[in-house]
């Protein structure tokens, strides 16, 4: 059964927006950066997921630790670095439709820290804000039922990733079905969710934001169980990756080599296209440097051409191996 939440207004803009940053970030080649790059947003993330958890340890310490440094500071925090490191260093081997892959991530970012890392909890909890209990999880043995539902429902193909990857995150937050570390195991499981579809996501420290606005994020949780669905966790979560994204482009945003733009464009294998359509996808380019590139394309033999002036039609060059 799907989990309940509506597609408001709001989230179609939000994934609107989303998309454009995501196709101009792969134009900038930012889902392929370089290794120093891939390191700083590693150390990002990690320091921004565990601050929120109470960890006390400074970026430059997190990097101290990346780069196996002895660094002074809480056996507790240390190890809890020294876990999620293991963690972001296997992405690739986790799989986000997996719940086996779920269980042996949190065992590893939970290993030495509590004795249920890797399994479900046995007992009930519930979270605490003050004196108050902000939130009375399921009770324990319906934590497997729903977890194996939630992860049934990852496997539908007819949701958009970014949907389903905010629901994900609320839903799992909502069943806690972990002793200790669901917070973090939350955000790493949205961010595995979104790499598998867009390659963009593995360098893109979102953890960062929520860090920064950490009182909207427990807010938007709250509302959210207070609604009975997960639509304002959805919004928040959306406004949060396109902000993370604007930012992305911001910092790293920068003008491309007509070779870096003509490669980029055979990627995406178009057989037949006009100036305008090239235009489209470097949408800051004036028309005098999409004609220079098209043109060095054409010497190249990338494309072949014809037509004249505005009415002239590229394809795609088969017979060159690129």
């Amino acid at each position: 059964m799907r989990p309940p939440y509506e597609i408001t207004s709001q989230v179609l803009s939000l994934v609107s927006s989303i998309s454009e940053k995501i196709g101009e970030a792969n134009s900038l080649f930012l889902d392929k950066q370089s290794p120093q790059l891939r390191k700083q947003n590693k150390i990002r993330t990690i320091h921004s997921s565990l601050q929120i958890e109470g960890n006390t340890l400074s970026e430059e310490q997190i990097t101290a630790i990346v780069e196996n440094k002895r660094i002074i500071g809480p056996q507790k925090d240390i190890i809890e670095v020294i876990n999620a490191i293991a963690v972001y260093e296997s992405l690739d081997s986790l799989k986000s439709v997996s719940e086996k892959s779920f269980l042996s991530a949190h065992g590893l970012m939970m290993k030495g820290l509590i004795t249920q890392a890797g399994a479900y909890r046995t007992s009930g909890v519930g979270v605490v804000k003050g004196s108050q209990v902000a939130h009375l999880a399921p009770p324990a043995q319906n934590v497997p039922g729903l977890m194996k539902d939630l992860f049934n429902n990852l496997k539908n193909d007819q949701e958009l990733a970014l949907i389903k990857s905010c629901v994900f995150h609320y839903e799992m937050e909502f069943i806690h079905p972990f002793i200790d570390g669901n917070g973090r195991m939350g955000r790493l499981w949205q961010t595995i969710i979104l790499k598998e579809r867009y390659s963009v996501f593995e360098f893109l420290p979102f953890e960062t934001l929520i860090s920064q606005s950490q009182e909207e994020y427990y807010q938007a949780l709250a509302a959210s169980d207070k609604a009975g669905k997960s639509t304002i966790f959805i919004e928040y979560m959306l406004r949060i990756i396109d902000s993370s994204l604007e930012n992305l482009l911001k910092i790293t945003g920068r003008t491309l080599t007509s070779d870096e733009r003509i490669s980029y464009f055979l990627t995406l294998g178009k057989n037949e296209f006009s100036r305008k359509d090239y235009m489209g996808v470097f949408k800051s380019l004036s028309t005098a440097t999409a004609s220079r590139d098209l043109k060095k394309a054409l010497e190249k033999e990338f494309f072949l051409a014809k037509g004249e002036g505005n009415q002239m039609r590229y394809f795609l060059n088969k017979n060159n191996n690129l």
